[in-house]
């Protein structure tokens, strides 16, 4: 999926106000997913999202003794720390993070390869995996 029908996807099934709203809650939630993520699989998914969404998925810090950045740290966290982190990052309330968070990931399911998504569900606890679209969130409890 190209960025701009990306964006306009989360626009209209978000009923975000504007453009800019939907990119920043776009940018918002990669941001926050692959803080979650481990590093192999942030960089995946960063490598089939369009050019202008990869540097939402940004190069993390290697640790002491490694060389280089990585994507993703693994960090764990819930629902209510990914709720919050999506709406400082966006400017929104936290019920608005979660509502608009589950229309991305289902927006970026239907962009991404099913297999990278059944690895970001498998990677996520069960109440952040809730965010998923149903199939993919039942797939990965299997």
């Amino acid at each position: 999926m190209r960025y701009d029908d990306l964006v306009r996807t989360v626009q209209e099934q978000s009923r975000a106000v504007s453009r800019d709203e939907a990119e920043r809650t776009v940018s918002a939630v990669l941001r926050t997913l692959a803080e979650r993520l481990p590093e192999g699989l942030a960089e995946h998914l960063a490598a089939q999202l369009p050019h202008e969404l990869a540097g939402s998925v940004p190069p993390a810090q290697a640790p002491a003794g490694r060389s280089g950045h990585t994507r993703g740290t693994g960090e764990r966290f819930g629902l209510t720390a990914f709720a919050g982190r999506v709406a400082w990052r966006a400017g929104i309330t936290e019920e608005a993070a979660l509502q608009r968070a589950a229309v991305v990931l289902n927006v970026l399911d239907a962009s991404v390869s099913p297999e990278e998504m059944t690895k970001v569900a498998g990677a996520l606890p069960a109440d952040i995996r809730e965010l998923l679209p149903t199939t993919r969130a039942v797939e990965s409890e299997a």
